[in-house]
């Protein structure tokens, strides 16, 4: 994997125009792709990243901590990658536990795109596919739930997001998500608990939170 002790990402959004645009659904910074390549639970990723989505042309620090402190999830059948940018995390997940089939949703139009090309190129197209918010049945739910999630679009909407895909776990489902300390993990884990939502922490470096929530 890219060396995330090298990025001086701290849970900001990175460069390249993104901090404006990475949640927009339609970014108005001009497309450019940046390959990169992530070694991931003992798999390589060559992968595509671009301008407008987030952590372009690399593997931000969070999601980095994300793989090094946790072991695929062997067993789950239906995942969820939620905020999934260019396809990192669900692609890693899809790679690594065959036997699961990857939803990855993204309200960024360039994201979706960008993970569907990148599952398709690494021969996952049958098992991932990264679609916006609505293009989700009402029906749907998902043994695991894996997210970097967006903490920058503001308390408020986060804790939209998360009460409204958190649901969606199976009875025995967890989500997995990693989060700055300085960005407010510590709150967030506090407030999941408060709306029944018990989380609890399974990791972390480098100012950086893993936490796993399940249903109360």
């Amino acid at each position: 994997m890219t060396d995330p002790d090298t990025d001086s990402e701290t849970g900001e959004p990175g460069e390249n125009g993104e901090t404006e645009h990475y949640f927009s659904a339609d970014p108005t910074v001009a497309f450019k792709r940046a390959p990169l390549t992530a070694d991931v639970w003992e798999h390589r990723l060559e992968l595509t990243s671009g301008s407008g989505v987030f952590a372009q042309g690399r593997v931000d620090v969070g999601t980095g901590i994300l793989f090094r402190e946790t072991e695929p999830p062997h067993g789950a059948r239906r995942v969820l990658d939620l905020g999934c940018g260019y396809g990192l995390i669900g692609l890693a997940v899809a790679s690594a536990v065959p036997e699961a089939d990857v939803t990855g949703v993204d309200v960024n139009e360039r994201a979706v795109l960008l993970a569907n090309e990148n599952a398709s190129s690494l021969g996952l197209g049958e098992r991932y596919r990264a679609v916006t918010p609505d293009e989700i049945l009402d029906e749907a739910t998902y043994d695991e739930i894996w997210s970097n999630p967006p903490i920058r679009i503001g308390k408020p909407a986060l804790h939209e997001l998360l009460l409204r895909w958190l649901p969606r776990l199976t009875p025995d489902g967890r989500a997995v998500m990693v989060v700055g300390k300085n960005l407010g993990a510590d709150s967030l884990q506090r407030w999941l608990g408060e709306q029944g939502w018990p989380t609890t922490r399974i990791g972390g470096a480098k100012q950086f939170r893993v936490l796993e929530t399940r249903r109360g």
